[in-house]
């Protein structure tokens, strides 16, 4: 058996696995690349395998670094079936159309000859290639046609040779740790994928599935060298932000968040804490089509949830917690939002400030004094939200520079995913030892670091793979 890490390796994004063992050939994952031009044109670049022999793929969850090159391998070729939870089926049934939706409109900006744009491209060598869309919304598409939902905990054979369970991974609606079982008899092997775990004891949730075996195991690592704030302290921090921004300064408070997850969560927070009496009831604009989908599919799948949001949401889903809580979907809505000049919430993707609306409302609140950003996920390496996390004193954005002027606040309690001691907690549910453990997920010093510490608390053998790199399994 051969695994190869085709991304997600010394990185966080471009999620990948090439298994190839006993006949049958698939992927673990199929994920986008995020994080400026060097990301970009990994993207672009060929997969390193032909996509028409492969038997079938299986996908952990619907984040697009999980996801989102599926339409690119589909039109490459790809005809076999997509596996993965109903709830991410149901998700990708909106993430994949909005990433080629946004792939199509970037192309068309970057075809515009604005601020001397065609003379930056020609002399950085760039193509035409470059500003083509890296596929279109008729085969994102053809890739939602692959797919095949299945319910977490049930036993599939998605080949002769293989069979397959997906557990909950906690991290968001639908995220699937994978267990594989590859072969018959004395050669069969178990290989798990965690997938993106979540951390425990957090809104909206089940904690991650504990897995007790295992001959390989994929973990990931994006949080791997360090511990999340305590949810006390996070919500501390929010209940600050939101009242010091409001009710101090006047001002708005820009919440860029994945549509997916991040979104439900500041949601639920901001319902639960005005039901304490901590904020006031709030008016919140979901400023998303992506993320108001995603909150409708949340609710169709209540039964994923835990007891505390059914109590919290109830009938109601939460609005009686909130002064106002619109959904914007039509563009000029979305522009009437940058006319605001305070008391509002505005909830908008990209998480990372890298595409969509929220561009436009950073643009709007960055160089404000009595605004405030609210930081609420993990921020690749070479994103523009990094640059406000590294505190950035100046960006350029939407051909304009801007002076950071606005308070930043990140809150790094709310991630999706497992901190440190999280990860080792899972790990520790392990009644036998692994015969190899590959960490992956997380930038670089962080995947070889967690790999020194798996090696050191358990004894396991464990490294931290290169892009690229394959390793035989026996």
């Amino acid at each position: 058996m051969k695994l190869t890490f085709l991304g997600a390796a010394h990185e966080v994004t471009g999620s990948s696995y090439l298994v190839e063992a006993d006949g049958v050939r698939f992927l673990v994952d199929c994920g986008m690349f995020q994080g400026g031009r060097e990301a970009r044109e990994k993207n672009r670049r060929p997969f390193g395998f032909d996509p028409a022999a492969l038997d079938f793929v299986i996908l952990t969850h619907a984040h697009i670094d999980h996801s989102g090159l599926l339409p690119r391998l589909v039109a490459d070729g790809y005809r076999g079936p997509v596996h993965a939870t109903r709830a991410t089926c149901d998700l990708l049934a909106v993430m994949l159309p909005d990433s080629a939706h946004i792939q199509e409109k970037e192309a068309e900006y970057a075809r515009v000859d604005r601020f001397g744009e065609s003379a930056r491209r020609e002399a950085n060598g760039e193509t035409a290639r470059d500003t083509a869309p890296l596929y279109t919304v008729a085969e994102a598409r053809a890739a939602l046609a692959r797919l095949n939902g299945v319910d977490y905990d049930l036993e599939i054979a998605p080949h002769p040779a293989v069979r397959c369970k997906f557990r909950d991974a906690g991290h968001i609606l639908g995220s699937a740790i994978v267990e594989l079982w590859i072969g018959e008899g004395a050669k069969r092997r178990k290989l798990v994928f965690s997938g993106d775990l979540g951390q425990p004891a957090r809104p909206l949730l089940h904690d991650p599935t504990p897995i007790t075996d295992a001959d390989y195991l994929v973990v990931e690592s994006t949080y791997g060298n360090r511990d999340h704030k305590t949810m006390a302290a996070t919500e501390d921090e929010l209940v600050e932000a939101i009242n010091d921004t409001l009710e101090r300064k006047g001002g708005n408070v820009v919440v860029p968040a994945f549509a997916v997850g991040r979104t439900q969560d500041m949601l639920y927070l901001f319902a639960d804490l005005s039901r304490q009496g901590r904020i006031p009831k709030l008016t919140v604009f979901v400023d998303s089509p992506m993320a108001t989908a995603a909150t409708e599919i949340t609710f169709k799948h209540m039964a994923l949830l835990d007891a505390e949001t059914h109590r919290l949401m109830g009938r109601h889903g939460g609005t009686a917690h909130f002064r106002k809580l619109g959904f914007v979907e039509d563009v000029e809505e979305s522009k009437a939002l940058d006319r605001i000049k305070g008391g509002a919430v505005i909830v908008s993707a990209s998480g990372m400030c890298e595409a969509g609306r929220i561009k436009f409302h950073l643009r709007a609140n960055l160089g404000r004094r009595e605004s405030s950003v609210l930081i609420t996920g993990f921020q690749a390496a070479g994103t523009f939200g990094r640059r406000l996390v590294d505190g950035a004193k100046q960006v350029r954005l939407l051909g304009e520079d801007i002076k950071v002027r606005a308070d930043i606040y990140t809150l790094g309690g709310l991630s999706a995913h497992a901190d440190r001691s999280a990860l080792l907690g899972w790990l520790g549910h392990f009644t036998n030892k692994p015969r190899r453990v590959f960490v992956v997920h997380g930038e670089e010093d962080v995947a070889t670091g967690f790999a020194a510490t798996i090696a050191t608390q358990f004894g396991w053998d464990a490294i931290a793979p290169t892009g690229g790199r394959s390793v035989v399994l026996d």
